[in-house]
């Protein structure tokens, strides 16, 4: 029997990553939208698709969440997207409206499921969604590090002409401007990037991986990226619906965990049918737990901003 996947959002984000899930046949998949008739229609082009490509998982678009009920993972991509010249947390009050609102309605139906968070701003959200769930922290985690990270790996990959499977990247911190990229953790098949390329290059890709975002909407214009954030997403997806017990780059809430309290921030986690099953510590140098502690309070901050416009 097939698990069953809610998609909330039928935009770039959320429609893609229904696409990631089906073709790969990790669950059945119902894609879920306010507008109405878009999720239908993408569902159904979804699965006219299958005949094709070849995969099994049964596809559905509804703007009822009775559609939702049971579900084994609720993935929230619903919130309106970046624009040129918007940070992330410009997005702040109207996706929390939206994201409070979506997750009442699945928790409702699908009280056992993960909730894996996209919208932005990332971190912040989660917050909501833990709250307006009343979930424990392991089953609302946060897709950041592992987006974060293959944008590093690719920009590694582009500098050194080699393999991006080769690339083994780590990303702490806050999805923002705060995120913490850990070259002494990131390696070329086992070769740590501070043996293969100068200090300034480092700092340029970190810079890049830290703007990568804003990278593409700004070449974009009418939108934000949606094939790399659906990639990620689907592989936390797979890593919870087969219990790989895969160790990813997450927000997640930290409760002393790096010294840190109270927020959702970037972590590697061991990922598996419980959810964040497990938040890996791992030994930072003055430097890097500095880095760490401001990405915290950039958090904070934005949290106590959302306080103040509700």
């Amino acid at each position: 029997m097939y698990k069953k996947v809610t998609v909330i959002g039928a935009g770039n984000v959320g429609a893609t990553t229904a696409q990631r899930i089906a073709e790969k046949d990790l669950a059945d998949v119902v894609l879920i939208d306010i507008a109405e008739g878009i999720p239908q229609g993408k569902g159904l082009d979804l699965l006219e698709s299958a005949p094709i490509e070849g995969f099994h998982s049964h596809v559905a678009g509804a703007h009822d969440y009775g559609e939702t009920m049971d579900s084994d993972l609720v993935i929230v991509t619903a919130g309106i997207p970046r624009k040129p010249g918007m940070s992330r947390d410009d997005l702040i009050a109207t996706n929390a409206k939206i994201v409070r609102t979506v997750v009442k309605e699945a928790v409702l139906r699908s009280p056992d499921a993960i909730l894996l968070m996209v919208t932005n701003p990332l971190d912040v959200m989660c917050s909501v969604a833990k709250k307006a769930s009343g979930f424990p922290r392991e089953k609302v985690i946060g897709m950041a590090g592992v987006l974060d990270a293959a944008r590093f790996r690719a920009f590694i990959s582009m500098e050194l002409g080699v393999s991006a499977e080769n690339i083994s990247a780590l990303v702490l911190g806050g999805h923002g401007d705060s995120m913490v990229p850990m070259p002494r953790y990131t390696t070329v098949a086992g070769i740590p990037i501070t043996e293969l390329l100068p200090a300034k290059t480092i700092e340029a890709m970190i810079r890049r991986t830290r703007d990568g975002g804003a990278e593409i909407v700004n070449l974009i214009k009418t939108g934000s990226a949606f094939y790399a954030p659906s990639s990620a997403v689907t592989e936390m997806a797979e890593a919870i619906l087969k219990d790989q017990k895969k160790v990813l780059p997450c927000s997640v809430y930290l409760m002393g965990e790096y010294g840190i309290q109270g927020v959702f921030i970037g972590a590697p986690v061991k990922l598996g049918a419980g959810g964040a099953e497990k938040i890996m510590e791992i030994r930072l140098t003055d430097e890097e737990q500095r880095l760490l502690n401001l990405s915290a309070e950039a958090v904070r901050k934005t949290l106590l901003k959302l306080d103040a416009e509700l």
